[in-house]
């Protein structure tokens, strides 16, 4: 069976920046492999576009400018933020969860959550940057399609492989 729309997708990959050579960022090689919904939204278009129609047995190399994959580095989503923000109910803030490199959600006035990460804390402010962390990086797939297959009812329904 061909990968299109609808179809459960297996595959192995290795995952590098910018070619073949480049560091490597990760693999499922040796661990569990990929499965997703081909055709929903659950993986980058231009990734999904590169399989299609490929069969179990084939093997895929290709690599992905950052518009195309996660995003041009925007450094307008590099912020500053007062630190009045990060306290809590008691007016304190917790700097051990504000440290550099630090995992950061938060939320706007209209409840859209942002995921972030901590590049600076100050004394009046903390910097955090909310690009996706592989925004601006060039990223090279290759590996094999293990398996192919239609999705079934309920999984299309509960839009995840079962």
């Amino acid at each position: 069976m061909q990968i299109q729309k609808n179809s459960v997708v297996s595959l192995h990959y290795k995952l590098t920046e910018n070619s073949a050579e480049g560091e490597l960022i990760e693999e499922t090689f040796g661990a569990e492999p990929l499965q997703f919904i081909f055709g929903t939204g659950m993986m980058i278009p231009a990734f999904e576009e590169n399989l299609e129609e490929l069969t179990s047995g084939h093997t895929f190399a290709f690599t992905l400018a950052p518009e195309n994959a996660y995003g041009v580095f925007e450094e307008e989503a590099v912020v500053e933020i007062p630190i009045e923000n990060f306290q809590d109910e008691k007016g304190e803030v917790d700097r051990d969860r504000l440290s550099a490199g630090s995992p950061l959600q938060m939320m706007d006035q209209s409840g859209r959550s942002y995921r972030g990460i901590v590049l600076e804390p100050k004394i009046d402010t903390i910097i955090v940057d909310f690009n996706h962390p592989m925004a601006g990086r060039t990223l090279h797939f290759s590996g094999e399609i293990l398996t192919v297959r239609e999705a079934t009812a309920s999984e299309l329904e509960h839009g995840h492989v079962h």
